[in-house]
Formats: structure tokens, C-alpha cells, sequence
């Protein structure tokens, strides 16, 4: 259940930073969705191509990237938040407010029936994306789980964004982020929260049952990590550049994983030196970070070459890929209908 929070966490990041992004910057122009999602797919679509898998095979990229252009659609829908009207203001709060509800209306909906879930992503060519050995059990599993971490980010966000736009967070050098007595009071709340959730998930027996409640209360944790790191000022002004050097290749790290860490489809694990357990997983983990640091190293620079911020050239090279991929869909679908004859 620890390896579910951190994914849940991943994508609350991912409302958190793109909401933010938005809503400060009111930029919703075709050359960012193209950077954004040659970042996110470069090396997936690239695998797929050669490793001839199907995309859901590396499914937290499908889930990520879903969840960037369901963030792209509320946000940048009629009124887009973050843009400034004639008179240089943005979008008042209860705008933001009705989008995020309308986008939790549309969460539950979604989630109330899996055959209408399955009815909603089996037109081609969605399904080709988002299917699993033809099937979209795993893709329904996989959205149910996290559904609600990317909207939990997006409203941490606002709420963040609004209390400062109140000054009424202390964000100065070594003060409490609060008045000292509340900052106190949920301090020890958000440690008690980390502790029960931890030992609640190392204690889970019954693993579906788990995975019901995981939606509901994984930011429970989430929120006492984040209170914890940011309420005191003296942890908030450090941070660890260890840390924050793998966290820039994390996508890398989850992606290479399948076939530097693991084998066999992720069934076994990839044996360099027979009989030295330990040296082989040094060695191995050793060329796994590599691999994956320079990975991400080459997809910001083809970002940076491929991506014009011009919105005009970067749509009709999007149309290119697109055209492109859409004719390996059909080849891929054709070929399926032929095996089935």
C-alpha cells in the first residue's frame, strides 16, 4: 500500500503544478501541451515502437498523461483561469471553485458504473491507448485507485494560492508557516495522520478491501507529509539535493525499471552476474540510474530542439505525430482483425 501512496503522491503533484502553472501564467497555448506531453511520452512511445508493447503496458504514463489533459480542459475551458481580462485581474475565486467541482461530478460519474466507464474509452482510437490484452479492466483499476489525487492537488493549490493571495501564510526564513499556536496544533495533527496511515498500510490484510479506502484517504498522508515538510520554517528553507536529483528523473526511474531493474515483463528481475545477488543488484541499480538520468537528459533537449514556442509551427508538427501515430493505430488494428479471422 506505500508503493500506491506514492503514486497517488505523484499525480497530487501533478494537479498542484499544473494548476499552479495555469493559473499563474494563464498560458494554455498549443507549444506547452506539446511540450508537456513529448516529455511525458517520448521514451513510452519510443518503447512501444520497438518493444512492440502496448501503450497501457507502461500504464502510469497513460494515467499521467490523462490527468495533464483532463487539467489542460477544466482550466482552459471557457473562462480560462489564470488569463487577465481588460482590467488586469484573473479569474475570481467561485469560478475556479465550479470547476472543480463540475470536474469531481464528472470523477464520480465516472467511477459509479465500470461498464460505463469501459463504454466511454472503447471508441477507437482511445481504446487502442488505454487497452490491456484487449481488455479495460486494467485501465479501469488502475484510474479508479487514484481518482481523486490529481483534483485533491488541484484544490491544495488553490487553497494554497488564495491564503497567500491573503496574507495569511508567513513564508519568511525560519518563521512557522501559521500563527505559532496553529501551526503547533497541526503539526501534531499531521504527525499523528502519518503514523496511523503507515501502520494501517503495513497492517492491510485484505488487499481489495484497502484498495476501496485508498482514494478516500491516501491524502490524508499526502497532506501531513506536505504540513510537515513546509509548517516549520527551518525545515522549509533546506532541502536535499540528493533527493531533489532524482525526483527531477523519477519518470525515467519508473519507466526504465521494466527493462534495466526487471524482466521477463516485470515477472523476474535481470540477472548480470549469476550467483552474486548483491553485486548484481549494485551493478544493475548503478546502470539503471545512468541510463535513466541520461534518458531524461536527451528528452529535454529534444523537447527544447522538436517544440517551437511558435503555436502555429509547434501545431503542425502535433498534427505530423499525430497523423503518424494514427496510422500505426490503424496498421496495429488491422493486423488484430487479421489474427482474429
Amino acid at each position: 500500500m506505500h508503493i500506491r501512496v506514492l503514486v497517488a503522491a505523484y499525480l497530487f503533484q501533478t494537479g498542484y503544478g499544473h494548476f499552479s502553472y495555469f493559473w499563474k501564467s494563464g498560458e494554455y497555448g498549443i507549444s506547452r501541451i506539446c511540450q508537456i506531453l513529448f516529455r511525458l511520452n517520448f521514451l513510452v512511445v519510443v518503447l512501444c515502437l520497438v518493444m512492440n508493447r502496448p501503450y497501457q503496458f507502461y500504464y502510469f504514463v497513460p494515467l499521467v498523461t490523462f490527468w495533464f489533459m483532463v487539467i489542460y480542459g477544466t482550466l482552459g475551458i471557457w473562462p480560462q483561469t489564470g488569463k487577465k481580462d481588460e482590467n488586469g485581474s484573473c479569474s475570481p475565486y467561485w469560478e475556479v471553485v465550479l470547476k472543480l467541482l463540475a470536474l469531481l461530478l464528472c470523477i464520480c460519474l465516472l467511477s459509479a458504473s465500470q461498464s460505463s466507464f469501459e463504454n466511454v474509452f472503447s471508441l477507437w482510437p482511445i481504446s487502442k491507448l488505454f487497452e490491456w490484452q484487449g481488455f479495460l479492466h486494467e485501465w479501469w483499476f488502475r484510474w479508479k485507485l487514484d481518482r481523486f489525487a490529481v483534483l485533491h492537488g488541484m484544490f491544495f493549490a488553490f487553497l494554497y494560492g488564495a491564503l497567500k493571495k491573503s496574507h495569511l501564510l508567513s513564508e519568511g526564513k525560519g518563521e512557522t508557516l501559521f500563527t505559532p499556536r496553529m501551526s503547533s496544533f497541526l503539526l501534531f495533527t499531521s504527525v499523528v495522520v502519518f503514523l496511523t496511515y503507515s501502520i494501517w498500510c503495513a497492517s492491510c490484510k485484505n488487499k481489495a478491501e484497502c484498495n476501496e479506502h485508498h482514494p478516500y484517504f491516501s491524502v490524508l498522508q499526502i497532506l501531513s507529509f506536505v504540513l510537515i515538510r513546509n509548517i516549520p520554517g527551518y525545515v522549509r528553507s533546506v532541502y536535499s539535493s540528493f533527493f531533489a536529483w532524482f525526483g527531477k528523473i523519477s519518470l525515467e526511474l519508473f519507466i526504465c525499471q521494466y527493462h534495466i531493474w526487471l524482466a521477463a515483463d516485470t515477472k523476474g528481475i535481470l540477472v548480470l552476474i549469476p550467483g552474486s545477488p548483491v553485486l548484481n543488484i549494485i551493478i544493475s541499480t548503478f546502470i539503471f540510474v545512468l541510463v535513466a538520468h541520461e534518458i531524461s537528459q536527451i528528452t529535454n533537449d529534444l523537447v527544447q530542439i522538436t517544440i517551437p514556442k511558435d503555436n502555429s509551427v509547434a501545431l503542425k508538427r502535433m498534427l505530423c505525430v499525430a497523423i503518424f501515430l494514427f496510422g500505426i493505430l490503424a496498421l496495429s488494428s488491422f493486423e488484430q482483425m487479421n489474427k482474429l479471422k
